[in-house]
């Protein structure tokens, strides 16, 4: 594993023993999200540059401090990931909420410049946001693909990103 898979990994399990007693007036109203993003792919190494897009679901569903999430994305570069996995929401009063999360992802694509060379890969991402009157979010975002080392190779890749996170309620609401 590479040093900044481990940084991310260390950094989820230390904020999400912080989350484990967040403000339960803060959370109460916390609905379900669907979430966009728009972010700067391979931006560390910079070996196949791009944009990435996902979209997400984060369910309002909690087990302990734990909600679960769908995703899918795709860079420009012709890689593409789909996933599922758990994140984490850590309100710091009203309006400032960090989220962390991980996921494995099935990852298709790869090319010339940079292949992730495993089907599987791992995401870990930390995301700070504003929480707007109707509680949707907008927020940046960093995060990291990983295949653990279980590909011959391991080159990771980070992407940042801005997200906007919409009550779900909003978007079927509009079909009422």
């Amino acid at each position: 594993m590479g040093p900044i898979f481990r940084l991310f990994t260390a950094l989820i399990a230390v904020f999400g023993i912080m989350a484990a007693a967040p403000s339960a007036k803060v959370m109460a109203d916390d609905p379900d999200f669907i979430s966009f993003s728009a972010g700067w792919f391979d931006l560390n190494r910079t070996r196949d540059e791009g944009a990435e897009f996902r979209l997400e679901y984060r369910s309002d569903y909690k087990f302990l401090f734990l909600k679960p999430f769908v995703a899918g994305g795709g860079a420009t570069g012709g890689h593409g990931f789909i996933g599922a996995g758990v994140l984490t929401d850590i309100f710091w009063g009203k309006r400032i909420v960090t989220t962390l999360s991980f996921a494995p992802h099935f990852y298709i694509g790869g090319n010339d410049k940079l292949d992730l060379d495993y089907p599987l890969e791992f995401r870990s991402q930390f995301e700070l946001a504003y929480r707007f009157d109707n509680r949707s979010r907008l927020g940046l975002a960093f995060s990291h693909y990983s295949n653990a080392d279980l590909g011959d190779d391991n080159p990771g890749t980070e992407t940042f990103s801005l997200y906007y996170s919409l009550p779900f309620s909003t978007i079927t609401g509009m079909f009422k």
